[in-house]
């Protein structure tokens, strides 16, 4: 059955060849780090009113899945593919030696990988992107390179807010590029404010004028380093003073009022290396509270900026013609990844003093020359109802947010079919009623969520269909209501669970013991699934801290040889020149 949009192109087409139909707009927002609660529409605490007028006007998904690292997810967004078809098996800074260069390891857009800017440029589409990009390094590999008319982007994990500056140590700089060509930040620079600011340029005063757009927007929020305007900031106080175990227990009831999952289901118990609230002294909870705040005044402000991203839309007549996509690329970080063990805590707190993060105080936090991150224990709190968080293969790194809203979407909306970051690319290609991918193009893994929103399906996928992520041996495979999974370091174990999750969504029972059976069903089911799509296991002992440790010694070596060379030169001498007293000092005695 051909749809309707589908058909009246095809009817134009007839009529008229050579006249194109101009399809809607597309505009996708993209959060960092938002866990599935965090933004208002979903019950959390900060004040997100433009994202939560959307979810209002469109249809909110509740059962909706990323990857667990941010690197992999986008490819997912802009390719319809599953993350390792694309070439982002995971992310670079993680990547062990053993998977460099291999096929769906690469850390770039692989040959065939079309994107979605690539497919809408076909269509008669104008193609924009701001934010982080994360898809693959300098020349050929950034977005001029795959379908965007312009860009400016960041080619890294994350970067500073406020300034133009690396976040860790891993990079020299912060990677910007314009165009494909390196470039500098303005002087007045909020990461938020910019990239709208940015995309407004693009879009110009006539968005219109020379047919439909795509703009994408990759917002640093809610990413390290937090930071956020005090005013935004200063909104929170006292919403976090119960500390992460009250707030964990407040989104669970909260999720559960809401529908996004069952009543009485069971809230898994926090990790137990997680620090207990009362434990802390009373400045250690101060800073925990004021990183919480940040963490809500900074997604306040992401709000604050695409409200004005929205207004400039609906100024210049086209916002009524304008698909929009709300997502984020993963559940929330706890910063575990830079702490590591006791030394590597120790030569991060003295990288950030050294490279533009002293100290601050509290009042300073979130502002210019801050480094602030929630930590492991307010993002287990921030991942609520589900388990664990960013790196993982539990729901609370996998369970995200995702709003649709525009032409073709029905307004209000609530949708619980399972889906995942893949579904959104031929999704949009559905409703804007895009031509087939070119001959030689990879085919999309993903699966148009279009049959729920027309409520001619209530199910993307069958009770046997496979959906599965993996992303640096962290594992999610959903099969009808049953999720296989297993989670690696820092806070995993290696172990493979089963959990029903229809009935268990904070994964609290472990099927695999009581049902032997299930369990190696669904291992089966995972070894053709991830031969199918080119997985390459973790070798013996993988840990990401670990890879980090590895990447980071040659890097530190390069970079700060000279002085390395001039301490051990001084440690020479010293070492002589004391040996040469004591030898002396003995004569003089033995002389005597």
């Amino acid at each position: 059955m051909i749809k309707p949009k589908v058909a009246s192109l095809l009817l134009l087409a007839l009529l008229a060849p050579g006249l194109r139909a101009e399809g809607p707009n597309i505009v996708i927002l993209l959060a960092d780090d938002a866990g599935l609660m965090d933004f208002g529409a979903y019950g959390g605490e900060a004040s997100t009113p433009n994202i939560d007028a959307l979810a209002q006007r469109g249809a909110r998904f509740t059962q909706f899945r990323a990857s667990p690292q941010c690197a992999p997810s986008r490819a997912m967004l802009l390719t319809g593919m599953d993350n390792h078809r694309a070439g982002l098996g995971a992310i670079p800074e993680v990547l062990p030696a053993s998977h460099e260069g291999k096929p769906g390891y690469t850390m770039h857009l692989e040959e065939g990988v079309e994107t979605l800017a690539v497919r809408l440029k076909r269509e008669g589409y104008r193609t924009y992107m701001t934010g982080k990009w994360h898809l693959g390094h300098g020349a050929g590999d950034l977005p001029n390179d795959h379908g965007f008319d312009r860009s400016f982007v960041l080619d890294a994990s994350g970067a500073d807010n406020w300034d133009d500056q690396s976040y860790m140590p891993l990079y020299d700089e912060a990677p910007w590029f314009e165009d494909g060509e390196p470039t500098d930040l303005p002087e007045e620079f909020y990461s938020s404010e910019f990239l709208v600011d940015r995309m407004i340029d693009y879009l110009g005063d006539a968005p219109e004028a020379d047919g439909p757009f795509l703009a994408y927007v990759a917002f640093q929020a809610i990413h390290i380093p937090l930071q956020a305007p005090r005013e935004f900031i200063e909104r929170y106080d006292g919403v976090y003073d119960a500390g992460w175990s009250e707030l964990r227990a407040q989104r669970h009831g909260r999720a559960a009022s809401l529908g996004l999952i069952p009543e009485g289901a069971p809230l898994a118990a926090m990790h137990a290396s997680l620090r207990d609230w009362d434990a802390l002294d009373e400045e250690a909870r101060a800073r925990a509270i004021r990183a919480m705040e940040v963490n809500a005044g900074m997604l306040e402000a992401m709000d604050f900026h695409i409200g004005r991203l929205l207004d400039h839309l609906r100024a210049t007549g086209v916002l009524e013609n304008t698909i929009i996509v709300v997502t984020s690329d993963n559940g929330p970080e706890g910063g575990q990844l830079l702490t590591g063990s006791a030394g590597q805590q120790a030569f991060m707190r003295l990288w950030l003093r050294t490279h533009g993060y002293p100290e601050t105080d509290i009042d300073a936090m979130g502002g210019p020359g801050s480094s602030v991150a929630i930590g492991p224990e307010w993002a287990s709190a921030a991942a609520s109802p589900s388990d664990l968080f960013k790196f993982h293969g539990a729901d609370g790194a996998l369970r995200v947010p995702l709003i649709l809203a525009g032409p073709g979407v029905p307004a209000g909306e609530r949708v619980d079919a399972l889906s995942i970051m893949s579904d959104v690319m031929p999704t949009l290609l559905d409703l804007v009623g895009a031509d087939a991918p070119a001959p030689d193009a990879r085919p999309m893994t993903g699966r148009s969520l279009l049959p729920v929103l027309e409520e001619q399906a209530s199910a993307i996928y069958g009770d046997e269909d496979l959906v599965g992520i993996e992303v640096a041996g962290n594992v999610g495979l959903y099969r009808g209501r049953y999720k296989l999974t297993r989670s690696l370091p820092p806070l995993g174990d290696g172990r493979w669970r089963v959990f029903d999750v229809a009935l268990d969504p904070g994964e609290t029972r472990d099927l695999a013991v009581e049902r032997p059976e299930l369990l190696a069903d669904m291992l089966a089911d995972y070894e053709a699934w991830s031969r199918e799509m080119g997985v390459i296991e973790m070798p013996e002992g993988y840990a990401p801290v670990k890879e980090i440790g590895r990447k980071l010694g040659p890097i530190l070596l390069q970079r700060y040889w000279p002085w390395l060379l001039a301490a051990f030169a001084a440690f020479l001498l010293g070492f002589w020149g004391c040996g040469l007293l004591v030898r002396t000092g003995w004569r003089s005695l033995r002389a005597g």
